[in-house]
């Protein structure tokens, strides 16, 4: 897929901010700046470390090949204090460490990241490969994020970014318009907290639910997949329209909460505020 990258992109500000020579960046509780590991150099890893290079995270990234060419030309394009050191490494030296390393390697890859206890842990990888008929299948039975958490009980999984093209992180506005990020993850701190770079870096972030419904996610990548494989000329950018006609709804008591609808994850919201009831 040919990627589009461009200058000037609008920095945004999140809950926590510190105003750098950089433009604005996210800070941890103690007021120090969280180090991004960017598992992989490839097609996402080269386009999502310069946006959280642009938000004022310190870049590592965590390459097989890390004094390589490749390695160090992605080292370069993010600049800043970005370095390139191995996978594991990279990985401990993170507190936000993600994964985008292809599959089938990914299963190698993430189970040898050594402990990442209280570390966030974005995984944007696509677990699927082509079927017999050209359409993508999925080579897993769970989620590939589900199969990270298990292999890291003490990370904080979040899956995200996972329905993006590469291009569309480079620049949001290549598209014409908002392009959403579903988020999935058990741990309410860390999808919120990933909810705030999302909304940072231009984008639409949706609470997605529960780290289980990263299997859903996933679909959607393959989904995601069809025009191009289709080699169809126009192709399509998730976008997911609010609809507060729910809220309406609900008065009338149809439905039984979920188990966690009293403490929803505080998901930015992009879309403006909620609209009236029809005939209200």
């Amino acid at each position: 897929m040919k990627k589009m990258k461009t200058l000037g992109r609008t920095f945004l500000i999140l809950s926590t901010l510190i105003l750098t020579p950089a433009g604005y960046v996210v800070a941890d509780d103690a007021g120090a700046m969280p180090t991004v590991g960017i598992i992989g150099t490839g097609d996402m890893g080269d386009s999502l470390g310069p946006r959280f290079a642009e938000l004022g995270y310190t870049v590592v990234y965590g390459s097989r090949n890390p004094t390589g060419e490749k390695a160090q030309n992605v080292v370069k394009q993010t600049g800043g204090n970005a370095r390139a050191t191995t996978q594991k490494e990279a990985a401990q030296a993170a507190d936000i460490v993600v994964t985008v390393v292809p599959w089938p390697a990914m299963e190698t890859v993430a189970q040898n990241l050594g402990p990442l206890d209280g570390k966030i842990v974005i995984d944007p990888s696509m677990p699927s490969d082509a079927g017999a008929d050209g359409y993508y299948v999925s080579l897993v039975e769970t989620s590939s994020a589900e199969m990270i958490q298990a292999w890291n009980p003490g990370a904080r999984v979040v899956k995200a970014f996972a329905t993006l093209a590469s291009y569309v992180i480079d620049n949001p506005q290549v598209v014409g318009g908002p392009v959403t990020v579903p988020i999935a993850s058990d741990d309410r701190a860390a999808k919120e907290k990933v909810g705030k770079i999302i909304e940072a870096m231009g984008l639409d972030p949706v609470d997605a639910g529960p780290l289980r419904l990263s299997r859903e996610i996933e679909a959607l990548q393959r989904l995601y997949m069809v025009p191009l494989l289709q080699r169809r000329t126009a192709a399509w950018e998730p976008y997911f329209r609010r609809s507060y006609f729910w809220e309406c709804l609900w008065e009338d008591g149809w439905t039984t909460p979920v188990a966690d609808a009293d403490e929803l994850a505080d998901i930015p919201e992009t879309q403006g505020p909620p609209k009236n009831c029809p005939g209200t």
